[in-house]
């Protein structure tokens, strides 16, 4: 139900944006959020963008360099990515759930997954 792609190989400083495709169902009912893994490393939350309220959330490494919006006509879930940074390379998978304030930073608070897409930042 949600289809993630725009990564690729990006130099530092650069931008990129990622797409998330969804479901109507999954799009206007849950909290959607991105995550990201690096190599050798543990799944990490990146940005959250609540279904009640839009409100968004992001973790202290991206905040002012990354923003999630969604487009309700298309049901895409986006994250515009600036000033890439090297560290910012990893598998970003979008996913979908009905995470509360108190879960929602938590990867078990989601139900549905994107296949990942990948994102490199050259130095």
């Amino acid at each position: 139900q949600l289809q993630a792609s725009g990564g690729g190989l990006v130099q530092a400083g650069g931008s990129l944006r990622l797409s998330c495709a969804a479901s109507e169902r999954t799009f206007t009912r849950y909290t959607m959020a991105w995550f990201r893994q690096a190599p050798g490393k543990e799944r990490e939350t990146v940005a959250i963008l609540r279904w009640s309220g839009g409100n968004t959330y992001y973790t202290d490494s991206v905040k002012g360099r990354f923003t999630v919006s969604r487009d309700n006509a298309k049901n895409t879930l986006y994250l515009q990515m600036n000033r890439l940074k090297p560290e910012d390379t990893a598998v970003y998978f979008c996913a979908a759930g009905r995470a509360i304030l108190s879960t929602m930073w938590s990867e078990e608070a989601y139900d549905y997954w994107g296949q990942g897409t990948l994102v490199t930042v050259s130095s």
